[in-house]
């Protein structure tokens, strides 16, 4: 007798959520099983990979990540030539150096890069702030205001900013908006149940469950996706469908094994090799936990992702 394996889809489904325009536009979520288990269905759309475009890109002093990017001085060429990277399906811009507590540039000069940038590229566009709540919300709504029919995706509305950022973003200027909570599958509904109160459509509605470097608390990024995709697709729960984007460069590039030098960590090895290890692993277990797309920075690291994801699809 032939064996015939049980397959389990699920009845409930993720949103499918369409990022950009034309034919470099993508489709993240959509799925109705857990992350990779092609042999219960067919993953609808495979999880995507975005590119990192710092405004202080210029100071990355990784040697291959500086040979890649080699003559680059501005945000646009930065742009231009990570949309050639092998693997990369969008652009992430982040706006580092808008910080009050930092750089402090105006807004007005982060939406000059942002448009101009958008004029340069044909990948979509996903847009990070500074983490700083009243310079994001005015940012977040004047770059909104300024890609209109782009199809951006501004991360990120918290609960703090949600109303201000959502009604700019998504409902004034056409926009996709990211909800951004930390590693608590309560909080990520709630905001999305107070996003879908602002009139938001759910499948304008990106989520940001929390990420970090595995080895810095990620059993609680890992629980976190675990939870709120069992409750999406097995729960059918409507307001936990959202696909999930995880930032995953700007937490791996920041620890100590990404940062140490061989000189103070000699037993560690190549400083540039570690960050590939940490953007990696942290990119896998993100996408294995349930994540419908990764942001990351170096292309060696976005290469092995890239086959990663290929060869499980």
């Amino acid at each position: 007798m032939a064996f015939t394996p049980k397959t389990a889809p699920f009845s409930g489904k993720i949103n499918a959520v369409t990022l950009g325009t034309g034919d470099k536009a993508i489709v993240i979520g959509g799925q109705n099983v857990m992350p990779f288990y092609t042999f219960d269905a067919p993953i609808e759309n495979k999880p995507k990979i975005g590119i990192e475009i710092s405004d202080l890109a210029g100071e990355w002093d990784a040697p291959a990540l500086k040979e890649f990017y080699a003559g680059c001085k501005s945000m646009v060429d930065f742009a231009k030539k990570a949309e050639t990277m092998p693997g990369a399906d969008f652009l992430c811009l982040h706006f580092e150096s808008a910080d009050p507590n930092g750089a402090n540039r105006t807004v007005a000069e982060c939406v000059a890069d942002a448009k101009a940038v958008a004029d340069a590229v044909s990948m979509p566009i996903v847009v990070m702030g500074c983490k700083n709540i009243e310079k994001d919300g005015e940012l977040f709504s004047k770059i909104a205001e300024a890609l209109q029919g782009k199809n951006i995706l501004v991360l990120s509305a918290r609960s703090e900013d949600y109303k201000t950022v959502g009604a700019s973003v998504a409902l004034a200027y056409g926009q996709k908006v990211g909800a951004e909570t930390a590693d608590d599958i309560n909080l990520a509904k709630q905001l999305n149940i107070m996003l879908k109160g602002l009139s938001i459509a759910p499948t304008n509605i990106v989520m940001n469950v929390g990420t970090a470097a595995v080895g810095y608390g990620f059993e609680y990024v890992a629980s976190t996706l675990d939870r709120v995709r069992l409750a999406a697709l097995a729960q059918s729960d409507a307001d936990l469908q959202m696909p999930i984007m995880s930032p995953v460069s700007p937490d791996t590039w920041t620890v100590k094994e990404s940062t140490a030098s061989e000189e103070d960590e000699p037993e560690w090895g190549s400083r540039e090799e570690r960050a590939i290890e940490m953007e990696v692993s942290t990119a896998a277990a993100n996408l294995t936990g349930g994540a419908d797309a990764v942001i990351m920075r170096h292309p060696a690291a976005v290469a092995t992702i890239k086959k990663f994801i290929d060869e499980l699809v």
